[in-house]
Formats: structure tokens, C-alpha cells, sequence
């Protein structure tokens, strides 16, 4: 698990690693720009036939290009610099940078000719741009952009806003972005992860400060150590069991998706409560799982008491019948507070029922896309996508849900101020069904826990449901591209990030 930093926090722990543990500012650029030249040098294909250009603005980046252009040319790299602004405004660190690789002779161009160049390095502008690009920055950018060269980012592509991701005016298109000590927020959301390309965190010194925490996180591949490991003298009782309120007549589909999605993601037992209509088609499609078609107090009661996650909503419609379903099943888990992910027809069902956010608690986790949060919340979806990071967290505020905010970048955040941002994932998971699939994910990561000793947070098992439904989206991708994806894809490789 790594935190993830905003530009102002990033000010503040640069600013206490120099002022609290005495690392000056050029050992920082000093290390920063040796560990930028590792990752580059191991991408070079043929050192002695490279070309490369670094493009260095007057701030503390630029500083670091500065470094980086000195320490390739001492390796035996062929590299030029080039200074983007005027050098009666440069930072002390970088004009001391500059005197340094005067000093080593690193060969410095005027005239920019991109087209020159195997590799271009950005190092105009670092995490603390607040103006839009303009003039002959932007134009820079643009002929940077244009050439055919590799094209490398130095902490975050030039252009790209630091906490939101949003281009400001013109950005940099790096193939590689070498990003220091924290992964920054607008190299989680688009389109700066896009413009960063490949995205790497290097160690130069800065850690976190004693005492203060910083509540926004993402998981790795290192965190699915964190899977239980399988009680060899279980049964499938002990595994968990879910329970479907799912699939209304003629969308049987995602209650299918969903229930599947919770038996390959480790769930012992998986209930659909259904109509009539759906029946056999799920137990042809689907026969692991047992079919439940009739609604009354008794035998509602008998499921409730059975299942240990409920999830509420895929296919579920918003007729009379699917709200008496919907509301039935919602309120007596709160009574009981048993685990209920609300989804789809579940998420629109409480938009227009205000009386139902009695029971909504700790107990649930909401996984709304963009038009089911602006349902929810009243805001419009242009508003919700330049602030999804708050939208989230303003929900889970106000309903002391987990909100599982779904979108290219995945926002996941609780009451209390914890939240993740989700990495894994691509496009070809924006498909019918995928959502669906979530849903049943998120139910089976929770029904693993269940018996275990160590506990999790809410917040932490839902992040986790996320990032391995993205990851098996990603290893289908790799397996069938991603134009041809389906939900059903997903499933399939569900066990694999798993096993």
C-alpha cells in the first residue's frame, strides 16, 4: 500500500525532510536526479547511439533536469540541456545545478530541434504549477510533443495539475514519468495517468512525517499478500454465503454476472432471490448457485438470517415489486448490520427515497458511477468529475457509507476520512456488466475475511474488492485486447489474480 500526495502536501514533506532531518535541497535534487538516470539508462536500447535532450525550466525541476543532463553526459551518454526561461530567475538550487554542469562541460543548445534527439527529458515545471501553460511555454511543450523521440517526465508531466490531473491548457506526453517518494494524485486520475505513460516511485529520502497521516492511499500488487489463505478444514459454510436481491423479469444478466463474480472470488454459497421469470435461465447459466423466487416475511427472514453479505440491486428494476424487495432487505440489515452492497437499481432506489437513508450505515458499501452519484447527491455530473476525490468523500460523510465511486480511477472513500485511489483497471472494462461484476467481487472479498483472526477496515476490504477487479481486467485485456472485452471476461480471470 502506498500513499498518494497532493502539492501541498508534497511542499510540506519536502520542507520537513530539509528542515527536521537536515537533508539539504541539492542531496534531494542530487538523488532524485540519480535515481531518474537509473530508469532511463535501463531503457536504452543503445547507449552509443543515443541522443538525448533535457529541457529544464528555472524552478527546482528544472534543477533536477540539470543533473540529470550532467550525470548522463558522466556515464557516457551523449546529452545536450536546454533552459526554458530566463536564468535571472532561477531557484538558488538550480541556478547552483547550472554552475555545476558548466563545470563538467554538459554541452548546451539554443536552438531547439527536437527531431535531433533520441530521448527528450521534460524538467520544466514540477508539481507546484498553478497557471495555465501559455505563450512560449505551451508552444515548447507542443514542438516537445511532436517529435519521435522516447520521452521521459521528471516527478509529474509538465502541464499537468499535481492534484486533479487535468491538463492546464498544453501538457507533456511522457512515455515514462520518474515521480519522487509519493505517487502524486493527478498521476492517478486521467488524464494525467495517460499523459505519465509508464509511472515510476523512486526512494530519494522523503518519508512521512512522524504523527501526521496522510489518508490517501492506493494498493499493489504486494497487497494481495494481505488474502487470507484458505482454511484447509473449512466447508463451504465456512466461506461465506451471499444473498442476491437481484434481477427483475427480462434482466436475469446481472444477477448472473454478479452471483458468478461472488463464487469466483471465494464465497462459499451464493443465493439469487429473483422472480419467478429468471429461474431457469439462471440455473442454466449459473447452476452452483441456489435460485429463490418466493417473497414473504417468513421466508425473508429465513434468507437474512442465513446470508453474511447481502448485495442488493443488479437487475433488481424500479417497479413497485423490486422497491418492496429493495426496502425489505435494506432495513432489516440495518437492524441487524449485516453487510449490504448497494448497486445499480439499489443506488437508484435510494435516490428517490429519502426515507431510506435511515439504513444506510457503516454496514454499507454504495458503489455508484458517475449518473447514479449525481442522482444521489443532487450534483451535476460535470461537477462530480472535476472533484470525484471530494464527491466521494462528501457521500460517505453524509451517509457514514463506504462510497466505492466508480470511474476510470476508481475513488473509494469511508466516514472518516480514509481513501483509496484505484490503479488497476483499463478501458476495455467499461462494458454492461462490469459493474455487476464489482458487486459480486466486493462480496466475495468480504465473505474471505470473515473467519479470520486480523481484521480489516471497510473502507481497506472495498479498496481491495476494486483493485482485484481491476487487475483481472487487466490480465483480459492482455488475453483478448480490450475492443473485445466482456464482463464475462472479467470472471474468467478472476481466479488467477487470486490463486
Amino acid at each position: 500500500m502506498r500513499e498518494i500526495v497532493t502539492a501541498v502536501e508534497m511542499k510540506e514533506l519536502d520542507h520537513n525532510t530539509i528542515q527536521k532531518a537536515g537533508i539539504s535541497s541539492p542531496v534531494l535534487m542530487e538523488r532524485a536526479a540519480l535515481k531518474t538516470v537509473e530508469e532511463i539508462v535501463q531503457r536504452l536500447k543503445n547507449k552509443e547511439k543515443e541522443k538525448i535532450l533535457v529541457v529544464c525550466g528555472t524552478g527546482n525541476n528544472g534543477g533536477d533536469g540539470l543533473a540529470i543532463a550532467r550525470l548522463l553526459q558522466l556515464r557516457g551518454v551523449r546529452t545536450w540541456y536546454y533552459i526554458a526561461g530566463k536564468e535571472e530567475k532561477m531557484t538558488a538550487e538550480t541556478a547552483g545545478q547550472l554552475k555545476t554542469a558548466e563545470y563538467y562541460q554538459v554541452p548546451r543548445v539554443h536552438n531547439l530541434d527536437p527531431d535531433e534527439y533520441t530521448t527528450i527529458v521534460d524538467a520544466i515545471f514540477g508539481v507546484g504549477l498553478s497557471r495555465p501553460v501559455e505563450g512560449k511555454y505551451a508552444e515548447l511543450i507542443s514542438t516537445m510533443n511532436r517529435a519521435s523521440a522516447y520521452k521521459v517526465a521528471v516527478d509529474i508531466p509538465s502541464g499537468i495539475d499535481s492534484d486533479t490531473g487535468f491538463e492546464k491548457g498544453i501538457a507533456f506526453r511522457a512515455d515514462l514519468t520518474v515521480t519522487f517518494a509519493f505517487r502524486k494524485r493527478g498521476l492517478c486520475f486521467y488524464p494525467g495517468r495517460m499523459y505519465g505513460g509508464e509511472i515510476v516511485v523512486t526512494d530519494i529520502g522523503i518519508y512521512s512525517i512522524p504523527g501526521k497521516k496522510i489518508c490517501m492511499h492506493h494498493l499493489e500488487r504486494e497487497d494481495l499478500k494481505m488474502l487470507p489463505e484458505r482454511v484447509p478444514y473449512g466447508n463451504k459454510g465456512t466461506f461465506g454465503k451471499v444473498l442476491l436481491i437481484a434481477g427483475s423479469e427480462g434482466m436475469c444478466g446481472a444477477a448472473y454476472l454478479s452471483a458468478a463474480a461472488a463464487l469466483k472470488s471465494s464465497a462459499g454459497m451464493v443465493r439469487i432471490q429473483t422472480v419467478e421469470a429468471n429461474r431457469i435461465p439462471l440455473q442454466t447459466l449459473l447452476p452452483e448457485a441456489m435460485i429463490t423466487c418466493d417473497f414473504d416475511e417468513k421466508k425473508n427472514q429465513a434468507m437474512l438470517d442465513w446470508c453474511d453479505v447481502l448485495v442488493i440491486g443488479p437487475g433488481l428494476g424500479t417497479g413497485a415489486q423490486s422497491r418492496e424487495r429493495a426496502q425489505w432487505f435494506l432495513a432489516k440489515a440495518a437492524e441487524c448490520k449485516k453487510t449490504v452492497i448497494l448497486d445499480a437499481d439499489g443506488l437508484n432506489l435510494l435516490s428517490v427515497h429519502d426515507n431510506w437513508k435511515c439504513f444506510i450505515g457503516e454496514h454499507v458499501i454504495l458503489t455508484p458511477h458517475i449518473g447514479e452519484m449525481s442522482r444521489l447527491c443532487g450534483k451535476e455530473i460535470g461537477k462530480i468529475q472535476d472533484c470525484l476525490a471530494q464527491t466521494a468523500a462528501d457521500y460517505a460523510k453524509e451517509s457514514g457509507a463506504v462510497c466505492v465511486l466508480k470511474d476510470a480511477c476508481t475513488v473509494v472513500a469511508d466516514a472518516f476520512g480514509d481513501m483509496y485511489l484505484n490503479i488497476s483497471g483499463n478501458a476495455g472494462m467499461a462494458t454492461a456488466g462490469s459493474g455487476d461484476v464489482l458487486s459480486g467481487v466486493l462480496a466475495g472479498i468480504q465473505c474471505m475475511y470473515l473467519a479470520t483472526e486480523k481484521k480489516f477496515s471497510p473502507v481497506m476490504l472495498a479498496a481491495l474488492g476494486v483493485y482485484v477487479h481491476g487487475l483481472a481486467g487487466d490480465l483480459a485485456a492482455e488475453t483478448v485486447g480490450q475492443r473485445g472485452m466482456t464482463a464475462g471476461d472479467i470472471i474468467c480471470f478472476l481466479p488467477k489474480i487470486l490463486r
